[in-house]
């Protein structure tokens, strides 16, 4: 008696045609899944998923202190990421985080450091400065960089210098930033329209004017 089955070939066969079918299936549902997900269809715009709108409050998106509105003397040469936060109809506060690419990040400079591609009209003072806090190449949040010198995006290495308007100096990223513009409302940072170039994940100026129409009339 032998010691090694024989392998019926019809078996092998129907098991690699089935193996090779879920592959390519399992192919093309990621591949539909990237292709909606890029695409990023018009959704529903309930007022959580809405871009900062004009007369927003920018909150704290630390869960340490999520929801509490920011301050000018918060405000420094470091990040402080932020949500806005707007009303619905009956007047009830709702914060902006059901769409992620809502993060923004905010920075305080000495007078006269803005520079660049900085919009200062849109700053405060020439110093409180708001720009989209999610990387233009792939979507991820930009902290700080860990040596001070800017912000660094920890998925693909995109650098951004905030100081001179958000410019990508280094990295994969195809835009700058997108800047947002602020005013101060008492000790509040309150946005005063919206962002001044198509934030991620918009890539022309087209889709994005759809957006903004699409949530003033929402």
């Amino acid at each position: 008696m032998t010691r090694y089955k024989v392998k019926d070939p019809e078996l092998t066969r129907r098991r690699f045609i089935n193996v090779a079918t879920g592959a390519t299936a399992t192919v093309g549902v990621m591949s539909l899944l990237g292709t909606l997900g890029g695409a990023h269809p018009m959704f529903r715009m309930t007022e959580d998923k809405k871009p900062p709108m004009e007369g927003d409050i920018l909150v704290h998106a630390d869960p340490a202190k999520e929801g509490t509105p920011i301050t000018v003397a918060d405000l420094g040469t470091t990040l402080v990421q932020a949500w806005p936060m707007g009303t619905d109809a009956e007047g009830n506060k709702i914060i902006r985080k059901g769409e992620p690419n809502n993060l923004l990040a905010v920075y305080k400079f000495a007078a006269g450091e803005l520079s660049g591609e900085a919009n200062v009209e849109a700053t405060i003072d020439g110093q409180v400065v708001a720009y989209s806090d999610i990387c233009t190449h792939a979507g991820c949040p930009v902290p700080d960089a860990k040596d001070g010198n800017g912000m660094f995006c920890p998925c693909h290495s995109g650098q951004y210098a905030p100081k001179q308007g958000g410019i990508v100096v280094g990295g994969p990223p195809p835009h700058k930033l997108a800047q947002l513009p602020i005013v101060a409302e008492g000790d509040n940072v309150k946005v005063a329209g919206f962002f001044l170039t198509p934030p991620y994940p918009y890539t022309d100026e087209a889709t994005w004017e759809a957006t903004k129409e699409a949530a003033k009339g929402a």
